[in-house]
Formats: C-alpha cells, structure tokens, sequence
C-alpha cells in the first residue's frame, strides 16, 4: 500500500461519526421503534396480531394519498385539498355503485341491484383525477400559487359533496363492493395490500424512470430543470393528477370499509397526509424525499394515534401532538439542510 492510500485510509477512520447526520437520515425509522417500544412496554394489548393488523389497516387509507402527496411536494407543491376530494370522488363512485340515489340507504337483498364495483371505481378515480387535474391547471397555466389553489379546492370540494350528496351519505353496498374494504388475502386486509403494492410502484417510478428523475429536477430548481429540457408544467400537473387518483381510490376502499359514503368524510385528513411526507423526510422545499419515507411517517402517525387511544388518551390531545410532531420534522428538516449546505 502506498503512503497516500495510507493517509486516506487513517483519514477515514479517523472521520467522527456524525450522529446528527445519521439521525437526519433514519429520524422517522428511530422514532417509529422508539414508539413501538414504549406503547408496547404501557400497554400489553399494543403488540397483539389483532390490534397490529388494524393499525395498518387504518394507515392504508392516508397511506395511499400520502404516496400522491409525495409526488406534489417532492416539486415543492401542496395540496390541502385532499379530504375534500376524498368525500366527492367517494359520493361519485358510491353513487354509481348504488344506480342512483334512490335507495341510497337500502340494505339486504336489494343493494345487489346496481352497477359492477369496476364503474364505482373508475368513478371515483376520474373524480380525483378531474379534481388534480383542475387544480394542476391552475398551478401551471394561470400561475396560481398551490397553496391558495388547493385552500380554494378545499372548500369547493366539499360544497360540491355536500351539494351530491344532499347533506346525506350514501350507504348500504353489495358484498362484491365491501370485500375490498373488508376482505382479505390469507391473513392480511385487502386494503394494506394495496397500500403496500402501490408503494412499490410509486417508489419505482421516482427511482427509475425518467418521469420520476423530473419529479425531482423541478422540485431543486425549476428554471435550470427546464433550461434542460425537463417540461415542468407537464410534470407539475401530472403530480397533482396523481395525488387525485390516490384520493379516488383511497375513498373507495374507505368507502368499502365502512360501507358508507359521506360528505364529511376525510375531514382534517389533509394533516395527518402532509405530516406522514414531511415526517417520512420528504422536503417541503422539493426536491429530496421518496416514497418508503413516507411509509414510515403514515406508519408513525398510525402506531402514534392507536397507542395513545389504547391508553385512553383524549383525540384533542392527539391532534396537539400530531401537529407539534409536524413543526418538529419541518424544523429538523430545516437544521439538516443548512448542514447539508455548510
């Protein structure tokens, strides 16, 4: 070995370990097993199959539109609309999957009458596409900012549910219609499955195909993305189309859970979506996050709001530690950068 390999090789070893750094980049992981640890040392119930399996079924839900929203602010976009989309697109496609609203509350033999669970799902799934789509316009064509786009969409979304809907929810599914909510696939529910498989896709496409390499150009810098050649509009808009379809078929399998459709549904849902991304370590200035970061923040939040219930801790006190969760992450996030720069 010659002199310089050698110096290079005692340089290296002499490198402290940078633990802030490490924990900038495994945060969320730490975070979720130090949960996982104190939950199950307070409570026995927390680690039981049964309690586990319903922790990730009730993550599937914001899980799915988390994985959209990772694609919105991976461009440093936002989008507070995605409850509001979530009850419209279900109303939609609840509304198809009954034919009609006329026994919109009937039970039994006669909710097999109706249209195939593929119509209520292309339904609800164009209407959370036709919703991104509106807004991506918005974004991209008449330079609005997504902030006050998505604030309006909100709003608008659930006027226009509200106005579907009559106020009312739409209930009473075929069984072919509640298997996908309800159903499972040896031990494991129909909806974690997806969730999971959908994760891995939404992964591929950021790591491993050119659209998601633009996904992260626009978000580091969108005039040098698209002196590159990158369509930055086509690709902001895309986003925020995907984010819409994660909203539609989210709400069917909501909807399919439940057996129910409703217009306040998805209420505050925008909070614990935007936190599980920016808790997963995708940040909010764009350009550096991925979709299995995300996972782990839905998954946080999950494990963080059963343990407290199972303590029989008050739902207002865990909205204040959810949105103090928030600031904290977004303001690590801060801390980590400015190192990454320094």
């Amino acid at each position: 070995m010659s002199r310089q390999d050698e110096t290079i090789g005692s340089a290296a070893r002499a490198e402290p370990f940078d633990a802030v750094g490490f924990a900038a980049r495994h945060s969320a992981v730490i975070f979720l097993v130090a949960l996982v640890v104190v939950f199950a040392l307070l409570e026995p119930r927390f680690l039981s199959a049964f309690n586990l399996m319903n922790v990730l079924r009730q993550v599937s839900i914001s899980g799915l539109i988390a994985i959209g929203m990772t694609f919105v602010i991976l461009t440093a976009g936002i989008d507070l609309s995605v409850g509001a989309l979530v009850a419209l697109s279900g109303l939609v496609g609840a509304y198809v999957a009954k034919g009609g609203l006329e026994d919109r509350f009937a039970v039994g033999a006669s909710v097999d009458a109706g249209n195939p669970v593929i119509l209520a799902f292309l339904a609800a799934a164009a209407v959370g596409m036709a919703g991104g789509a509106l807004q991506g316009w918005a974004v991209t064509r008449l330079r609005v900012p997504p902030f006050v786009v998505t604030l309006g969409g909100l709003t608008a979304f659930r006027g226009a549910a509200l106005l579907f809907s009559g106020g009312g929810p739409i209930s009473g599914f075929s069984p072919a219609y509640t298997w996908w909510g309800q159903g499972r696939i040896a031990t494991v529910p129909i909806p974690v499955v997806i969730f999971a498989v959908t994760a891995l896709i939404a992964h591929i496409v950021l790591r491993h195909t050119r659209f998601g390499l633009h996904v992260y150009a626009v978000g580091a810098n969108p005039r040098a993305a698209e002196e590159n050649g990158v369509p930055v509009r086509r690709v902001t808009w895309l986003v925020y189309v995907i984010v819409g379809f994660a909203c539609g078929l989210a709400t069917f399998l909501l909807s399919a859970r439940l057996n129910s459709a409703e217009a306040v549904a998805g209420l505050g849902l925008e909070l614990d979506v935007i936190a599980a991304v920016v808790i997963g370590g995708t940040s909010l200035f764009g350009g550096v996050g991925g979709v299995f970061g995300t996972v782990v923040g839905a998954l946080l939040i999950g494990v963080l709001r059963n343990g407290l219930v199972l303590m029989n801790v008050s739902s207002f006190i865990q909205q204040i530690v959810i949105g103090l969760i928030l600031v904290a992450a977004v303001a690590f996030d801060q801390y980590a950068a400015a190192r990454r720069r320094s």
